[in-house]
């Protein structure tokens, strides 16, 4: 599987995560030329960084807010002027708003706007500045992150729901606009991930999830990577528009 992304660029957001930090890794052992990593914790993506440079890869850390919009338009027209055309484009960018969570009827606006931007509007403007060079050059790959609360939602996560449901469809969307260009855009859905927000869970809330899932165990943020790997590279050329679960079969559609 070694080098199938051999030559070819990336941009991989949220990097400096458990998810993204793996995905970074992994495009790298795929012999990925040139990866951007971009993230807001600048000390955080400078080992996602060094973990991808001593796997082959040129990486390149970037500080950028994805959901500023301004800075986004900029900070990737730079990127596509010094580091020339993107092959691969991964949205991570995502967070609940845990800390905020409560049923709908006593939910707040705000709140709702800030889990949006961060799940949905993010993934909508990297896109944008990377989507018209993959449509000029007829080849591309792109891949956003849902989830699998999406499919299963429970309660209190209605604005997380919400923006996650929102990824799936705009994979679709875009991944009809964009076939014809050779274009696949696709998503993928993780269930319990064994990220820092989910260790910080209380013992007894961690035995009811694994509880639920039919494999008997969270996910290591390895098992998203090697799906993004795949989806990526040019074994997925016949896929597009799709979202793939990644819950130890939690959900099956």
């Amino acid at each position: 599987m070694g080098g199938r992304l051999d030559g070819r660029t990336a941009i991989v957001t949220a990097a400096a995560g458990g998810i993204g930090g793996a995905t970074v890794r992994r495009l790298a052992e795929d012999g990925a030329r040139t990866i951007i990593a971009i993230d807001i914790a600048p000390a955080a993506l400078s080992v996602v960084c060094s973990d991808a440079a001593h796997r082959g890869a040129e990486a390149h850390p970037v500080v950028l807010d994805c959901t500023d919009a301004d800075a986004v338009r900029e900070t990737l027209a730079e990127i596509l002027v010094s580091r020339g055309p993107i092959d691969i484009l991964v949205n991570l960018v995502g967070r609940s708003a845990q800390e905020k969570a409560s049923e709908f009827w006593e939910s707040e606006p705000e709140t709702w706007r800030g889990v949006l931007d961060m799940c949905l509007t993010s993934a909508m403007l990297c896109s944008r500045q990377v989507v018209p060079q993959m449509r000029e050059r007829q080849t591309g790959k792109i891949v956003n992150i849902s989830s699998d609360i999406a499919r299963r939602p429970d309660r209190g996560w209605v604005d997380y729901a919400a923006a996650k449901s929102g990824i799936i469809g705009f994979t679709r969307a875009l991944a009809m606009e964009l076939a014809p260009a050779g274009v696949n855009v696709n998503a993928v859905a993780p269930g319990t991930i064994a990220t820092n927000a989910i260790a910080k869970m209380p013992p007894a809330m961690m035995d009811r999830m694994r509880a639920s899932i039919p494999f008997g165990d969270v996910g290591a943020p390895e098992d998203v990577a090697n799906c993004i790997a795949f989806l990526v590279s040019d074994d997925s050329r016949y896929i597009t528009g799709q979202t793939i679960g990644i819950n130890g079969g939690r959900t099956t559609t």
